[in-house]
């Protein structure tokens, strides 16, 4: 990739992920505290505001590790406070879609993301770059939308089609689409 090519990159990727966080703040701007906070389960284990801290969690971890150069995402904050409040968390949205744009500041940074393989501390330290990891953030946060998309209609919460599905899909159901409307246009016989 020349460095011509890595803005325009970057900046699509950037993109993307940013589509991802505005649909979260608008699933947000729907729910009750309460519905953010139903447990799903016995334990209490899955929850909207739980899935939602998660993805947060991940983001923060990207944005602290590429001014750093090192991206460690299972040491995470976890913070509570985001899991019970909604209001939190879209500030924190809030705050990560702005540190997004600041992001490509970084693009030539060597980044290294840490992946602990055992108990005790023992992690592998893997060269990656800040596209992979943008696109990773992607697909990650697509599949917990997608989760929480089935979580919320349980709660009779609606959403749009387009929640929790991956900005790829969606590309591939508008060219459907598009051919269903403009079907292709056979090319004309050459007659001699």
């Amino acid at each position: 990739m020349t460095k011509t090519q890595a803005p325009s990159c970057l900046d699509t990727l950037v993109e993307e992920n940013r589509q991802s966080l505005q649909q979260l703040e608008a699933f947000l701007a729907v729910l009750s505290p309460a519905q953010y906070r139903h447990a799903f389960d016995a334990e209490g284990k899955q929850t909207l505001g739980r899935h939602l801290r998660h993805i947060l969690d991940h983001y923060q971890a990207l944005l602290e590790g590429g001014g750093s150069g090192r991206i460690d995402y299972e040491t995470r904050d976890r913070d509570p406070d985001l899991e019970r409040e909604p209001a939190r968390a879209l500030e924190r949205l809030s705050e990560i879609r702005d540190g997004l744009e600041r992001l490509t500041e970084h693009s030539s940074t060597q980044l290294q993301l840490t992946y602990p393989v055992e108990e005790g501390g023992i992690s592998l330290s893997l060269t990656t770059s800040l596209a992979r990891e943008l696109t990773f953030m992607t697909s990650h946060t697509v599949h917990h939308m997608a989760l929480l998309g089935l979580l919320a209609q349980q709660l009779g919460v609606e959403l749009p089609d387009a929640f929790g599905v991956h900005p790829s899909t969606l590309r591939h159901w508008r060219r459907q689409r598009d051919e269903v409307i403009s079907p292709a246009i056979p090319p004309r016989r050459q007659t001699a």
